[in-house]
């Protein structure tokens, strides 16, 4: 008769414990435990031995129990101001990512622009139903006399900084500003309009003051600059385009503080008998997969979401492994150039007469 392999034999009697999987990777429970619950703090070969050793034992780690005993829910809640913002997707599956390779779920907290949104997450993270918090909403939930932060769980930020109270992945929006006005000047743009953010949203703040260190180092008066109040959303850069259409003192280049609002704008000027880039060069800021599909395609800042969304959640997960603080990050955020943006006509003409 043929001899059964060895962990067929033992599944055959009963389910394999935590100690089988010890044994058989040669480690202690201890480290079984580690691989399952940090990973990344077990070396590489170690960790290789033990999920070789569960699988070969056809372990399965009891979760519920584990967490009960670690007061882990492993899960993380993810704030986002607007989830209909199309910014937000890449950066929310980059998250997702990140925390499925850990075990960890996704809980999303839509805020939807809505404060009074802000109690029931806040409700949710002082219950203990989350291990830690991402936020992507520019400033701390309130709610029932309560800041979020004072329920002691690990809190980054991401794609936003608010003020040095808690850690941040994002990309340096000033710098980035920078960079625009630079292109902007480099083909022979002097006159300029800026279409914001929300006023005191800090990626706003960060644009707003790049841009304007920008004009100002290309020797130009900030207050020649056209400026529009918007919201990121695709209706403020509808409502600056009309607005555009109708005053006589027409910018050559305006950089909108995010895709949605360039294209939404781009859009209605053209509607309106405006050229781009012919009579009007366009940037955009975030680098949202549609601005590389509208016609002409979108010179913008390109945000790395994915990346964003996967260092947040790392950091966070680091933080909950080694009980430490999450570490800020800034990425790269570069210009990419496309077809919005060209020499005004003015300066095409000079150059030829020349």
């Amino acid at each position: 008769m043929r001899k059964q392999p060895e962990h067929r034999r033992q599944s055959s009697r009963r389910p394999a414990t935590i100690h089988d999987v010890a044994k058989r990777a040669g480690v202690s429970t201890a480290t079984v435990s580690r691989t399952l619950a940090s990973p990344a703090l077990v070396s590489d070969e170690a960790r290789g031995r033990v999920l070789a050793a569960i699988k070969d034992t056809g372990y399965t780690p009891n979760m519920a129990a584990r967490n009960l005993r670690a007061r882990r829910s492993m899960m993380v809640l993810v704030v986002v101001p607007n989830i209909a913002n199309a910014f937000f997707a890449e950066v929310l599956r980059g998250i997702d990512d990140e925390l499925v390779e850990h075990g960890y779920g996704i809980i999303i907290g839509n805020l939807d622009n809505r404060p009074e949104r802000e109690a029931r997450y806040v409700d949710l993270v002082f219950a203990g139903q989350v291990d830690a918090v991402l936020l992507m909403s520019g400033r701390v939930p309130t709610g029932g006399g309560r800041l979020m932060s004072e329920a002691g769980v690990p809190m980054a930020t991401i794609c936003v900084d608010i003020g040095g109270a808690f850690p941040s992945i994002m990309v340096d929006d000033h710098k980035a500003s920078l960079t625009v006005v630079e292109h902007l000047v480099s083909l022979g743009h002097r006159s300029f309009g800026y279409l914001s953010g929300p006023a005191g949203n800090r990626n706003e703040i960060g644009r707003r003051e790049g841009f304007l260190s920008g004009l100002l180092a290309a020797g130009l008066d900030p207050a020649d600059a056209t400026f529009w109040q918007g919201s990121f959303m695709i209706e403020s850069g509808i409502k600056a385009a009309h607005e555009f259409l109708a005053s006589r003192k027409r910018p050559t280049a305006v950089y909108a503080a995010s895709d949605s609002m360039a294209i939404s704008f781009m859009k209605t000027v053209m509607q309106g008998g405006v050229r781009v880039p012919e009579d009007l060069s366009v940037v955009g800021f975030d680098g949202i997969e549609f601005a590389e599909f509208v016609t002409p395609t979108l010179t913008t800042i390109q945000q790395p979401r994915h990346e964003i969304g996967r260092s947040g959640a790392r950091a966070l997960i680091e933080a909950l492994s080694q009980s430490s603080r999450p570490k800020s990050l800034k990425l790269e955020a570069p210009l990419i150039v496309r077809d919005s943006t060209a020499p005004p006509r003015i300066a095409s003409t000079r150059l030829r007469r020349a």
